[in-house]
This record gives C-alpha cells, sequence and structure tokens, in this order.
C-alpha cells in the first residue's frame, strides 16, 4: 500500500499508503483522492474523484463499496471515514499522534500510530481495545486478514528483531508471537482466508510463510543473495498458490506455493542426477545456516521492470479469466503482465496504464515488451488479449454483487449481506466531529 502524488508529470510516493484490491485501486494524491475500478486488461475506470482533503497520503476503500478511510497530511492524527457515492462524511475520529496506516475488513478497522494500535468495531465505530506501549514501529507495518471470520491482526513485536505479534482481534487477544527473522521486519501480509501470514525483514533476502494461528514455517523463498533491497510490496494471489514481492530493485519476484514430494517417477540415472542427490545428501552434514540456505526455493517467476530505485505496489490478480501481475509505480503508471500458471519464467507486459489522468491509456511502446516465445503460455494469452472478450470479462457492482453469473469469492461478504448503496448501508452513517476514539459524538 503507496501514497502517490502529482507534482508536474511525476508522482512521488511519501508513505506506504496507496490501497490496491486486487481490481480496485485507490490513490491519494496532493488535491484529494481517486478511486479506480480496472474491469479488464484494455480498460481502466475511475470511479470517484474527490478535492475536499488535500494532500491525502492515507486512502483505503473497503472492498468495492462506497467506504472510505481517508488520512491526510494537513489533520495526520485525524482519520476521516466517508460514504463517497452519498458524499457524506460518516464520522472522523483523532489519535494522539500522527496516524501512520490503517487496514480493514467488514468487521474491524485498524488504526496504527508509531507505539499503539486501535481496535474499533467497524459496524458502529466503537472504539474495542487500544494496544499501549507497542515497539517503535515508525513505518506503521502491520496486517490485517481481509477475511473477516478470522480477523487477525500481525505488527511487529520488538523494533531490533523480527518477531511478531499475532493478535485475535475477534477475541481480542494475542494467538501467538513468531520468531520470523534475525532482523527488523519490513512487510508482513495474510492471504485471502487468513490462514497463512507471509513475512520479509529488512535485508530483503529471505521471504518467510507461517500457518495462522499455530505460527509454524511452512514456506521458505530466497529473493536474493548478492545484495540488501527494501521490500515495498508483499502479496498472495487469492487462490494462495502464488506470493509476489517487490522492491526497490527492477526485479519482481513471485513465488509458488508448493511442496515438492517424493512421489513423483524415479529419474534415469545420469551424472547430474547422481551428483543433486549427493549435494541434497550433504545438507544433513553442513551448518544449520548453510543448509537452509542450500533448500531455500527460487523465484518461479520473475519481471524486470524498467525502472530502479523507485517504489512499486503489486497485485496478483485474475482478470478475463486469467492470472495476471499488476504493477503500479511511483511514476503513476499500472503495468499489467501474464502470469503463466503452469512453467512461470519471465512475465510478459500486455498493457501500460496511465494514472495521471482520468484512468487513461498509455499503448504499449515497442521496447517495453518482454520479447516472447511464441510458443510459450505467456506469449500466447497475450496475443489473445490485446481484444478484450465481454464474453469472458468479469464484472462486479459497486455493492460486491457479481453480474454475468461471476462468483464472488466468499470473504467478500459478512455473516449478512453488506450493502453501502441503500438507506439500510451498513455501518450507519453517524456524523461525529472532533471525536476522540471512544468518544464519538453523535449529531
Amino acid at each position: 500500500q503507496t501514497l502517490l502524488k502529482p507534482q508536474g508529470q511525476s508522482w512521488d510516493i511519501q508513505k506506504q499508503l496507496f490501497c490496491f484490491i486486487f481490481s480496485s485501486l485507490a490513490i491519494g494524491t496532493t488535491t484529494g483522492y481517486r478511486l479506480f475500478s480496472l474491469s479488464s486488461v484494455e480498460q481502466l475506470d475511475q470511479v470517484h474523484e474527490s478535492n475536499e482533503i488535500p494532500d491525502v497520503y492515507i486512502v483505503e476503500r473497503l472492498f468495492s463499496s462506497s467506504l472510505v478511510v481517508v488520512v491526510s497530511h494537513a489533520k495526520p492524527q485525524q482519520m476521516n471515514v466517508y460514504h463517497f457515492k452519498k458524499g457524506t462524511e460518516i464520522c472522523n475520529y483523532s489519535y494522539s499522534s500522527n496516524i501512520l496506516s490503517i487496514r480493514l475488513n467488514r468487521q474491524r478497522l485498524i488504526v496504527c500510530l508509531e507505539e499503539s494500535i486501535y481496535i474499533h468495531n467497524i459496524k458502529d465505530m466503537k472504539l474495542l481495545k487500544t494496544i499501549l506501549d507497542t515497539p517503535p514501529n515508525t513505518t506503521g507495518l502491520c496486517a490485517l486478514s481481509i477475511n473477516h471470520a478470522n480477523s487477525y491482526l500481525a505488527y511487529p513485536g520488538s523494533a531490533t528483531s523480527g518477531e511478531i505479534v499475532l493478535y485475535d482481534g475477534n477475541t481480542l487477544k494475542t494467538a501467538c508471537t513468531i520468531p520470523a527473522h534475525d532482523g527488523p521486519l519490513a512487510a508482513l501480509t495474510f492471504n485471502s482466508t487468513g490462514s497463512k501470514l507471509a513475512s520479509a525483514s529488512e535485508k530483503g533476502t529471505v521471504i518467510r510463510v507461517f500457518s495462522i494461528p499455530g505460527g509454524q514455517k511452512l514456506y521458505e523463498f530466497r529473493r536474493g543473495m548478492k545484495r540488501y533491497v527494501n521490500i515495498s510490496s508483499l502479496v498472495f494471489s487469492m487462490d494462495s498458490q502464488f506470493l509476489c514481492a517487490s522492491s526497490n530493485t527492477e526485479t519482481v519476484h513471485i513465488f509458488k506455493l508448493e511442496h515438492l514430494t517424493d512421489s513423483r517417477p524415479e529419474e534415469p540415472p545420469t551424472w547430474s542426477g547422481y551428483m543433486g542427490k549427493m549435494f541434497q545428501a550433504a545438507t544433513n552434514y553442513l551448518p544449520a545456516q548453510v543448509s537452509g540456505m542450500m533448500n531455500q526455493d527460487r523465484a518461479f517467476a520473475t519481471v524486470r521492470l524498467n525502472i530502479s530505485g523507485q517504489r512499486n505496489i503489486c497485485a496478483l490478480s485474475t482478470i478475463q479469466k486469467l492470472p495476471r501481475l499488476l504493477v503500479t509505480t511511483s511514476d503513476g503508471h499500472l503495468y499489467i503482465y501474464n502470469l503463466d500458471p503452469q512453467d512461470g519464467g519471465e512475465c510478459v507486459l500486455i498493457k501500460k496504464h496511465s494514472l495521471l489522468g482520468s484512468g487513461k491509456t498509455e499503448e504499449n511502446k515497442e521496447n517495453d515488451l518482454q520479447p516472447p516465445l511464441p510458443q510459450s503460455y505467456a506469449a500466447t494469452v497475450a496475443r489473445q488479449s490485446t481484444v478484450p472478450s465481454t464474453s469472458t470479462m468479469p464484472g462486479y457492482s459497486e455493492d460486491g454483487g457479481a453480474l454475468r453469473g461471476e462468483v464472488i469469492p466468499e470473504h467478500e461478504f459478512a455473516t449478512g449481506p453488506v450493502c453501502l448503496d441503500d438507506e439500510n448501508e451498513f455501518p450507519p452513517i453517524i456524523l461525529c466531529r472532533g471525536g476522540q476514539p471512544g468518544k464519538a459524538k453523535r449529531s
């Protein structure tokens, strides 16, 4: 999550505050905020634009609903909750220090300050719990499961080591602590069901995946060995088969979550196969750090961006029934790549959208495209998707309803269907002015 703001013809990221909800995109700017909807590879629609609050550095939208949470540099200690379609402020809350990040699902709204975390009930915005005296968290690093049934919250348990605190947002109790890394944490993310948690440290070389709520290590991936990097984005695909990591380098890595079994057919005896078995057997006699490094899985697929040293945010999504990698960069562009789910490899760039205008599209330049192999899956789908097919184009209404018989994932719904577009909306509109957490006034 990041913030993009326009300065002349370029956009710079200021904070980790930009919202990517797989097919929705929210951007904070110097003049307000914008909401986009990605209905197909070819089409990026601007759903809403607000210029009421300048210098927005946090904007979070509740899935595809009309509820938006906004924080601006003008009042960095105040959170404003809006129903953007009605142009109505639902409420606002003020806190003791600057708001660093906000996370929300259909059950909870989390406000993260540098040394405290506030947990609200999103139905009525009542303050349920304040976690005080958390370790200094200058970036507001935290993660909330989007599955309201498993409203787990993860945040750093130490400023000097990679300890993760797993907190149950429903029972309001600590579930466990996970010693994830030696160094301080840099990235945290849950999968769509809240059953897995991925983490990376400030070194950015190793990414680990843990089971939730037990905290057992399931996977370990190596992003690189030559240099330390700043992980700016870590995200699962909706089916939890892939995990994407981007950084301040030009390479985006996609890892595949699969365990190799011994049920594979016996390979014919070869010199390379013999050496491979010897190499594997040798790891049993090496120090734990060395053998662990040798057993770490490498990237299944990669993307080499045309920029380096800039912040970028990624998402893995299914658009027009094909897996895509979405990359938003700090120069104000959205890149869409095809991901080959069988063979991986280098992803193919198929579309580039500009976010500087009202969802304008820029045609691919010849040097933007990676030279595809004609027989590859990625090249095939890239050619097919240049002409959008309305028969395969998934469409979703703004309240989360499905069009053309598409199935909405179960996590999109709370116990009762949620609709923010009628008079019985959830949460109810309660106008609050100048409220402190837990002390909001009805007007």
